[in-house]
Parts: structure tokens; sequence; C-alpha cells
């Protein structure tokens, strides 16, 4: 009965997460979701104007000690998003803000019309348009453009050539990413899809673009109303996890997190450490697709976001917005009001200090995922395939905040390991 008294003194507390992102019918596979929002723990639409003061200013202490209790609240997702990647200041005021969020806006079209021109300084026939994806994901150009196959000085450079395959890519993955979704049914969300990826490509000519990114991308594209607002947010998310894309001819850049969480594992668990090395999985490359995509393969659409912004609270630091605007290095500051204002696991990481240790959320989570098969692993896999095979089990069945406690009790013990040796 108090449970339902809360629910219904707070009415958005009734809305099942179900009903906002629904899947479509003839999806009977799909993993069921385990968020709800809760009464008095996930941060409701009601308690987030309140974390605002009369000039706007954001208590971002408030903010994520809710979000790390119960998550957010489906309705107001994408607001407290562009605060927990980065996006803006939790001091700035509501003018502030509007100023920047207009200048991003105005940015990001200039960005998009960009794409969509002829780049006469790198080529001419580097040519975009909206696309309309077809069954095989090939987004259809335009039949009037001029650079389907040579650009106004002769044939096609390797640089159009290549991007007009990045493109392809990106329409390939668009049109397989989260299709049991509603959503994805209409084309105007596919190709809002297809254009922050295509726009972020451009951007980042270091990285362009790489399987993986539109499962990263389409949960931000899906819950904020403008694209271009959905755009910013990707690019910071982007900002943390760029690394894991950036890829040579003898490795790919997933590859120093993989051995990070190999050491972690060896220091926390010896045992099981070592029968994965004895099974040839001591490189834990069984892990690179948890790492690449952040666990959306394994969690709901639903339970990814709730297990995002809880791992994203936990890693919150408010210096974040200035070391992204000023491209410096991560925020450092420890003084006692600064470290009332960051998540439970970065306090851990700022008292640490070392940069060693210095290891991202994501590493320990997938520790802890691994760690909680422990029996399974040591009692039934005898070949790296059972390796594999236990781990894709847990698919639908994982729990995103059972996961991130976990995740910090091996964040405490490796952290106390260490500093012992």
């Amino acid at each position: 009965m108090m449970f339902l008294a809360c629910c219904y003194n707070d009415p958005d507390m009734l809305i099942d997460p179900e009903t906002i992102y629904p899947t479509r019918a003839d999806c009977t596979d799909a993993p069921k979701s385990r968020f709800k929002p809760m009464p008095r723990r996930t941060l409701s639409p009601r308690r987030w104007k309140l974390l605002f003061n009369e000039e706007g200013c954001l208590d971002a202490a408030g903010m994520i000690m809710r979000v790390q209790r119960g998550g957010v609240h489906p309705n107001i997702k994408g607001e407290v998003w562009e605060y927990l990647l980065g996006c803006y200041d939790p001091k700035s005021t509501t003018e502030q803000r509007n100023q920047l969020r207009q200048q991003r806006r105005l940015e990001y079209e200039k960005l998009k019309t960009k794409c969509r021109e002829m780049d006469t300084t790198v080529g001419s026939g580097r040519v975009i348009t909206m696309p309309v994806i077809t069954e095989d994901g090939q987004p259809i150009e335009d039949p009037n453009s001029t650079g389907e196959q040579q650009t106004n000085n002769g044939p096609l450079t390797k640089e159009v050539i290549q991007w007009k395959l990045l493109l392809h890519q990106i329409g390939l993955d668009v049109n397989r990413t989260d299709r049991t979704l509603v959503y994805y049914e209409s084309q105007e969300n596919l190709a809002r899809l297809w254009d922050i990826l295509t726009v972020y490509a451009w951007v980042d000519t270091d990285i362009g673009y790489c399987q993986g990114m539109s499962d990263l991308c389409s949960p931000i594209s899906i819950i904020l109303e403008h694209e271009a607002d959905a755009f910013w947010c990707f690019e910071r998310l982007m900002r943390r996890v760029r690394e894991n894309f950036k890829s040579t001819s003898t490795t790919i850049g997933v590859r120093s997190q993989l051995t990070t969480l190999s050491t972690i594992m060896k220091t926390v668990d010896p045992k099981l450490h070592e029968h994965l090395e004895n099974l040839d999985g001591g490189e834990y490359l069984f892990a690179f697709r948890m790492l690449m995509v952040i666990f959306r393969r394994e969690f709901s659409f639903i339970d990814t976001m709730y297990l995002w912004e809880l791992m994203w609270s936990m890693e919150y630091n408010p210096g974040f917005f200035s070391m992204l605007e000023s491209n410096s290095g991560p925020p450092n500051e420890k003084d006692e009001n600064t470290l009332k204002q960051c998540g439970k696991f970065e306090r851990k990481k700022l008292q640490a200090a070392k940069q060693e240790e210095q290891i991202p959320l994501s590493v320990f989570v997938v520790a802890s995922v691994i760690e909680a098969r422990n029996k399974r692993l040591l009692g039934e896999a005898k070949g790296l395939d059972d390796v594999v095979k236990i781990l894709n089990e847990i698919t639908g069945s994982l729990d995103a905040k059972k996961a991130c406690r976990g995740a910090l009790t091996i964040q405490e013990k490796y952290l106390t390991t260490v500093k012992a040796s």
C-alpha cells in the first residue's frame, strides 16, 4: 500500500518505459526489460526541476545521488544525459545554456550542409544527401547529384571512394540497429541516425565511422528531440570511448582495455584468471563486444540506458564540461566541494591519484559480470567456446545496478591490492 501511495503522489512513476520505447509486435524474442521508475529513487521530472535554482544552476550532487539510486525517468533522460556526458556546466545559468545550445545547433546545421555539398577543396564529388535506406542498408543518393561516378575534374579520387564506402557501411549499420523498436519503422528516424553518424564521421576524420558506433548513437538519437542536440551529446560520448575505435594494421584500440581487464582479473581472482589463460582466453577477447558497445547486446534497449546512466553518474565530475570545452586533461581537483559533486567511482579515482589507476568504470563492470559467473566458468568451461557460451547466456538476465555495485567492489579490491603491492 505504501508503494502505491508513493506512486500516486508522483504520477510520473506510473509510466511504463515499454510504452515509451515500444518493441515491434513481431519481435517476440527481444530481451525483456527490468527497469521501472521507482518512487523516491528514480530521478523524476518533478525532482529534476527542483534541482535548479532561480538562475538555472544545477545541484550536481543532488542529480548524481538520485541517478545512482534509481536511474532517470524516461521523460527527462535526454536533458539529464546532456549533463552526465558533460554537454553543459552545472554552474551555467538558463540563459547561458540557451545561448550555447543555439550556437551548437547553428554549428551542426553548417556541418550538415557541408556534408551535403560538393567539397571543392578536397575534390569534387563528395556529395551527401538525406538518404532513403533500402532493405540491404544502402542509402539511395539524390538522382540529380553530379558526383556519383566522377568528379568535375575526372575519375573519383581515392578519398571520395573511401568516403562513399564509409557511407555505405553507415547505411548497412543504420538499417540493422535496434530494428526491434517501433521507432525505426520510420524512414525519417532512420535518416536522422544516418545524418548524425555521417556528420560525426566528417568531423572526426581520424576515426570516421566504425561498426558499433550506431549502437552507441541510437539511444541518444531517440531520447533527444532536436537532432543537433543529439549529435553533440553523441560527440561527448565518443570523446570517452573513441580510443576504443582507433585501429592500425596490427592492433585495435580496445585492446588496451582488454589488457587492463586481464590485469584486474589476475589481481582480484587469480584462480579464475589462470583457468581462462589455460583455455587460451587470457587475452579476454571474448569481452571485446561488451567494451566496444557498452553492453548493448547483453541488455535490453531500456536496461542498456539504465546501465549507462548509472555508470555515467558514478563517473560524473562537475569539471567534465570545462575539460571537454578546452580539450584539457581529466579534471583532478580534489577539494571537498568538488568531491561531493563527483560520482562514487570518480571519487575513488581522484583519491587513488596515480595515473595508471585511472581505469574507466566499464572495464570494472565487465570484470564484475565475469566474476559473477566464477563458479560456472571454473566448473563448466572446458574450452574457450564454453566461456563464450556461458557469457552469451547472460543476455537479458543481467541486473544493471548489481553489475555496477560489483564493479565498485572490484575497483576497491583492485586499488587496495595494487596499493599494498
